[in-house]
């Protein structure tokens, strides 16, 4: 093909293609090859545009994020933190330039493109509220908002100030998953039948901490169950519509270990078993009619082991980095607030919150947010 500025589906994923080149595809490795690139007006404009990044936290994820953009030879823009100190300690470790006096002035700076939040659950629709409404695109930090009105009312946000939100779903971003679910969509492993999931942390029992604080919106469902969940929608045909679930709770109210069962409009079953108090391996299953699927160490998994029915023949697939995991979701963010690709799933996020609102709400499990 030369000489077209058009869009092809590809793996199941839709790929701007150059104004002037010349294409293969190897369908095998999923793979388009272009030489003799000449970009066209739009491409060429998402190749030049690099985005300014503001963190708002400057925890774990906060630190990934800035050694993520390092790794492409780039910088965090600049950092707001409740905590002031600790906002000019994280700035000074990563040679950023810009550090607010105060965290709503984030919102106000005209420069900032794309803000990452990555403080507690029960603080995120306050500041997606502020952040959208400034015209600013949001990757926030699972689980986005406490419950789907509150994704629902940032989402309505989105829609009327024309942004980009998006949670910072590791799984929707990997290259495994991606993979996967490329062949899987192209019926390599038959119909799909069940999924089982296991996620299961030890964490230790300090009730103060904010695994276990109902202040902080601690508890498993918010904190691993979001990952879970959204394996299973990842792969399922549809969202869930019948889910039975059994928790128990910590001595702070919230729900330290659960079980859940899940089926879909297509008949499609899946089980999920948290715990923030039992170490589990953290693996997923996925059974068809030809194979069945485990992958190991999700979210940020980049192995799976494809077991094939008729013969039992065992086929290792492997694809992208671990320590990769928050490159590839800025660049899938960035591929979406330019307009070159719909890579952040909010369809899916969406569902999820569904998901666990209806959960929760079954179980009769607030939070003080949700109580006044």
């Amino acid at each position: 093909m030369q000489g077209l500025c058009l869009t092809a589906v590809f793996f199941g994923r839709k790929i701007g293609l150059p104004e002037c080149g010349i294409f293969s595809a190897d369908e095998k490795h999923g793979i388009l090859k272009i030489s003799e690139l000449k970009l066209c007006d739009s491409e060429r404009r998402y190749q030049m545009k690099e985005y300014k990044w503001a963190t708002l936290g400057c925890g774990v994820i906060a630190n990934q994020l800035a050694q993520a953009l390092a790794a492409n030879g780039r910088k965090l823009y600049s950092v707001a933190n409740r905590t002031h100190e600790k906002a000019v300690a994280f700035a000074a470790q990563y040679g950023i330039e810009k550090v607010y006096d105060r965290v709503e002035d984030v919102f106000l700076d005209e420069d900032v493109d794309i803000i990452y939040i990555s403080t507690p659950h029960n603080t995120h629709i306050s500041y997606l509220r502020k952040a959208l409404s400034a015209g600013k695109h949001v990757l926030c930090e699972k689980s986005i908002t406490l419950n789907s009105d509150e994704l629902m009312e940032a989402v309505q946000l989105a829609e009327q100030n024309h942004v980009i939100l998006a949670e910072a779903m590791t799984i929707y971003h990997m290259p495994i998953y991606k993979e996967l679910r490329a062949r899987m969509d192209a019926g390599e492993f038959g119909e799909l039948r069940l999924l089982q999931m296991n996620f299961g942390s030890y964490k230790a029992y300090d009730m103060k901490n904010r695994f276990f604080n109902r202040a902080l919106a601690g508890g498993a469902m918010l904190d691993i169950g979001v990952y879970a969940l959204s394996f299973l929608r990842w792969f399922m045909s549809s969202k869930p519509d019948q889910i039975l679930s059994q928790v128990k709770y910590a001595p702070t109210g919230v729900d330290e270990q659960a079980s859940i069962l899940l089926k879909n409009k297509e008949e499609e079953m899946a089980t999920v078993i948290l715990s923030l108090h039992a170490k589990q391996p953290k693996r997923g299953t996925i059974s068809f009619d030809k194979a069945y699927i485990e992958l190991f160490e999700y979210p940020r998994g980049e192995e799976a082991v494809i077991t094939y029915t008729e013969d039992g023949k065992k086929e290792v697939v492997t694809a992208g980095s671990t320590e990769k995991a928050l490159e590839y979701e800025v660049a899938d963010m960035e591929a979406a607030v330019s307009g070159a690709a719909a890579e952040m799933h909010l369809d899916y996020t969406i569902d999820v919150m569904d998901m666990m609102t209806s959960i929760r709400k079954d179980w009769g499990m607030t939070y003080p947010e949700e109580e006044n």
